[in-house]
């Protein structure tokens, strides 16, 4: 198992079908348009876990600075294939944004997940030990 950084195009979309797993709504094209301005612009950082020459788990995430956080990393996208999930990936993933965001002096981790997913809350708040801090609330064609 290996743990890499996913930057050039064939990278990125092998990590893909993961990624579509937790972001259904995105085909291919969009999916590599997105990902490829967020790192020019916004510095995104993609990883992807690597077992047998396939990649089973992907971690996107941003170093960000906010007066409510403070020096952060927010984790965009975090997503385990079904075929793996239970199998401690996600745990592995995690932590390596927090040893990141360490390593490079940013003091917390924060990530949101969307309400139809509270097998997702029970793993960020009971096995990862993360505390819901708020609400994330959105407004669609402004």
């Amino acid at each position: 198992m290996e743990l890499i950084e996913l930057k050039t195009k064939k990278e990125i979309t092998q990590a893909f079908a993961v990624v579509n797993e937790l972001r259904t709504q995105l085909d291919l094209n969009k999916y590599l348009e997105l990902v490829t301005e967020a790192m020019e612009t916004d510095n995104y950082h993609m990883y992807g876990m690597v077992e047998e020459d396939e990649i089973v788990a992907v971690a996107g995430f941003k170093p960000m600075i906010t007066l409510y956080y403070g020096r952060f990393v927010w984790v965009n996208d975090l997503v385990v294939t079904s075929e793996k999930r239970n199998n401690g990936y996600g745990e592995m993933m995690l932590h390596f944004v927090e040893q990141w965001a360490a390593q490079n002096k940013y003091d917390h981790v924060a990530l949101s997940s969307g309400l139809d997913k509270p097998e997702a809350h029970r793993f960020y708040e009971q096995k990862m030990d993360y505390d819901k801090a708020s609400y994330v609330f959105l407004k669609t064609n402004v």
